[in-house]
């Protein structure tokens, strides 16, 4: 597998896209959680492809990163993991179920993004550039 000199710029805008999507997603969840009916449902069934989008950026940074990034960036995938697991159950459920769901996606969105940002916090540190492991 060879990488160019651009390789790093990609890694780092593929982390730095996953942390603007992620920051997207938690800005529509809270949006959505302050709605009602039909206009929650519409932006629920959006939330799918972009936890799926988000964890592609993040896997597609992953191999680059040390350590401590790698285990934030495991955590954000986990809190994006139940951040779809709790929009689904959203989508099955109605009134208080449904909004006790949606909060919880929210919750968990947000500690995502909380992940990806320190991710790109330990990507930046100066020490981080001695234990990139490959």
């Amino acid at each position: 597998m060879s990488h160019t000199a651009e390789s790093p710029a990609r890694v780092k805008d593929a982390l730095d896209n996953a942390r603007v999507a992620a920051q997207d997603l938690h800005r529509a969840l809270s949006d959505a959680a302050g709605k009602s009916g039909g206009a929650v449902r519409a932006d629920l069934e959006a939330v799918p492809p972009k936890v799926k989008a988000i964890a592609a950026s993040i896997a597609a940074s992953l191999d680059a990163q040390n350590a401590a990034a790698k285990t934030s960036l495991g955590e954000a995938a986990t809190y994006l993991e139940a951040t779809g697991a709790h929009i689904a159950d959203a989508l099955n459920s109605s009134g208080h179920a449904a909004l006790t769901s949606i909060q919880h996606a929210v919750a968990d969105a947000r500690a995502s993004v909380q992940k990806i940002s320190e991710a790109v916090a330990e990507k930046r540190s100066p020490a981080s550039a001695t234990h990139i492991t490959k």
